[in-house]
């Protein structure tokens, strides 16, 4: 797991940087993040339901925050 990848997709999420994203989704070595990235990027494309373009974000930040808190810190603090 790549933590750089997911912090990417909330970053360009909150920008609105469509393009990077779509980028990032063929770029990643996680399947579900490209796949949900693809779900929130056909929804925002083709869907006229604010609502689903809503529960398909909800669905990404989701898996963001669940695999941000699956992957363990690299920084150690000494005393």
């Amino acid at each position: 797991m790549n933590a750089v990848d997911y912090d990417k997709a909330l970053f360009y999420m909150n920008r609105g940087e469509w393009d990077n994203l779509l980028i990032l989704m063929v770029r990643t070595k996680d399947d579900f993040l490209s796949k949900k990235i693809e779900q929130f990027l056909h929804a925002c494309n083709f869907s006229r339901d604010y609502s689903a373009i809503e529960k398909t974000a909800y669905h990404l930040l989701t898996y963001v925050d669940h695999a941000l808190a699956s992957v363990p810190s690299t920084v150690s603090y000494t005393s």
